[in-house]
This record gives C-alpha cells, sequence and structure tokens, in this order.
C-alpha cells in the first residue's frame, strides 16, 4: 500500500507543481519535480497516520467496554 500511495502522492504532486512552476516563470519541469517529492511526502504521512489509526482503534475499543 505504501507504493501505491507514494506513486499517487508523486503523480498529484507533479501535475499541481508543474502548473505552479509554469506558471511562475516557465519552469514546469523544476515544479513538477519538487511537487513529487513533496507529494510522496505528504502521501507516505497519510498512510503512516491512517496506519496507525488502524492499530490504535481495538486498543480504544477494548477501553471503552
Amino acid at each position: 500500500m505504501a507504493g501505491t500511495a507514494n506513486a499517487a502522492g508523486c503523480l498529484k504532486g507533479a501535475v499541481v507543481g508543474g502548473v505552479a512552476g509554469h506558471y511562475a516563470g516557465h519552469h514546469a519541469v523544476v515544479g513538477a519535480v519538487g511537487g513529487c517529492i513533496v507529494g510522496r511526502h505528504m502521501a507516505k504521512k497519510h498512510a503512516e497516520e491512517q496506519q496507525a489509526a488502524i492499530q490504535a482503534a481495538p486498543h480504544q475499543q477494548a477501553r471503552m467496554q
């Protein structure tokens, strides 16, 4: 799952970064590379947070009973 999250984050980030770079001075490639790096980081962080929430869920339910 982490590989999928990294790929999706990179693609989304690259698109956003490419568009932003294009409008910020015709640096679409630089923006796409930067966007990919940031997108991968954010997707990985999000996937780790989801995994932690899934692992914590059974422990929280046990406390409530």
